[in-house]
């Protein structure tokens, strides 16, 4: 069965009526429970350290942060309220992802039941985002030789900009980011290739923009991994979107990217990425798409090979 990488404490306790839906983690883990993808396949990562995590991060905003020492305008920052719970969530997450892509590399594909968190920066966290878990799976990776060219393919609807920043100078690292041009952050940063797309953008369009990117920087860069962000905030109800793609172009996003990578024989790991909906359990069942995609292909691939 697909390999699928989760920790009870990534829902930790958190105030229900906020913005960001902290529940959507054990909510996504018991809905593919009760479909049955869930079995002996979880793999639970263990927490990163400060000194795992300044790979890409300062280690004085790191120590400030677990110490809730950070002063309150860079708190406001990151729009999330401290807590114990947040914190050993926010050490292990990271981790989650750095594991998904290692048994991406030894399976072909895995799906992290967390990740994206794009906005946070080297110095500073945003957007809900406090340690950057594709920046830091890229660089682990990259430090133990695991790979040589990483590609960061982030199709959440806000620009992947933490991620940006911190590779900047990283050139085994391609970083490309297919986002909503207006919309947050306001201030960009410059990744490797930015697509800012209008509002109200359909399927269609979307589409093409995507498989276009794809192929053009599969073949380009020729990445022994690809850090699939699959961010579901592109859906045209999504409170913070501001695109008009579909639930059924969602499926087809993700199948496309997937099937391109499985067919040019690149592993690929998922992470959740976005989504903000009043709706939990809806939102938990957005966020399954990619997860459901992978684990169909995963069950094709496995029945090829024992053809």
């Amino acid at each position: 069965m697909l390999p699928l990488v989760y920790h009870e404490n990534y829902s930790c306790p958190f105030p229900e009526n906020h913005r960001f839906v902290m529940s959507k983690f054990v909510r996504l883990h018991d809905y593919l429970k009760a479909k049955g993808m869930i079995k002996a396949n979880v793999f639970r990562p263990k927490p990163a350290t400060i000194e795992d995590l300044s790979i890409a991060h300062s280690n004085d905003y790191l120590a400030q942060m677990v110490r809730n020492q950070l002063d309150e305008k860079t708190w406001r920052r990151v729009g999330l309220p401290w807590s114990q719970g947040l914190i050993d969530r926010t050490l292990t997450a990271p981790n989650g992802t750095l594991l998904a892509a290692k048994l991406a590399l030894k399976y072909g594909i895995a799906s992290h039941l967390a990740g994206g968190t794009h906005h946070a920066h080297y110095d500073f966290g945003s957007g809900f985002c406090m340690v950057n878990d594709l920046a830091y799976t890229a660089l682990s990776l990259l430090n133990e030789k695991q790979v040589e060219r990483v590609l960061i393919f982030d199709l959440d609807v806000h620009q992947g900009d933490g991620t940006a920043a911190i590779l900047a100078n990283e050139k085994r690292a391609f970083t490309c980011s297919i986002h909503c041009q207006k919309n947050f952050p306001f201030r960009k940063s410059q990744s490797d290739l930015d697509i800012g797309l209008v509002n109200e953008l359909g399927d269609d369009d979307y589409l093409s923009v995507v498989e276009q990117a794809l192929t053009k920087l599969i073949a380009e860069q020729q990445p022994d991994i690809v850090l699939y962000d699959a961010g579901v905030d592109v859906w045209q109800e999504d409170v913070l979107g501001r695109l008009s793609i579909s639930w059924q172009g969602m499926k087809r996003r993700d199948h496309l990217v997937l099937t391109t990578c499985l067919a040019n024989k690149i592993p690929v790991a998922t992470v959740i990425g976005g989504g903000y909906d009043k709706d939990h359990q809806r939102l938990a069942q957005r966020h399954a798409i990619v997860v459901e995609t992978a684990f169909s292909l995963y069950q094709e691939q496995q029945l090829s090979l024992n053809c």
